[in-house]
């Protein structure tokens, strides 16, 4: 592989959001990429001059149909996809912003076949909860959390 191939994908800045309620996290079922098929938490690319909490609140609302208000920052996760020869196809660079429910009515939309609530032992549990939700999901419902 040469360094203009790697040169060709670039880093794609996205957001997820984190939404707790009622001590439970919400995933969506993603119908493109990246984790396509997958459970994983509601989010997608940033726009142009959108911040993250602006594209934390509109992923929101557009793959579900609820609203809420960004609060932090939690993490950034990087999510790269390789062929079978190892070449890169893309990189994801997903900030997860922390939000609080506000309402709605929910149902999956957009990018979002399907809407869960997890609980703890659920996400701990779902075969089909990609790994980077999991990880920022247990991290969400474990006491101490900041929320």
């Amino acid at each position: 592989m040469s360094i203009h191939e790697e040169e060709e994908v670039k880093p794609i800045p996205a957001v997820a959001a984190a939404l707790v309620h009622q001590d439970r996290v919400l995933t969506i079922r993603r119908r493109n990429p990246p984790n396509a098929g997958m459970l994983a938490l509601p989010g997608g690319r940033l726009e142009p001059g959108e911040t993250l909490f602006e594209a934390a609140r509109r992923e929101l609302y557009e793959e579900t149909g609820l609203t809420a208000g960004p609060e932090r920052v939690l993490t950034a996760i990087d999510q790269l996809q390789h062929d079978e020869k190892g070449r890169l196809l893309s990189h994801y660079v997903i900030v997860v912003v922390s939000c609080r429910w506000t309402g709605g009515n929910a149902m999956a939309g957009d990018d979002a076949s399907e809407m869960l609530w997890l609980d703890e032992r659920q996400v701990r549990e779902e075969p089909d909860l990609c790994a980077s939700a999991r990880r920022v999901a247990l991290l969400l419902l474990e006491p101490q959390a900041i929320r």
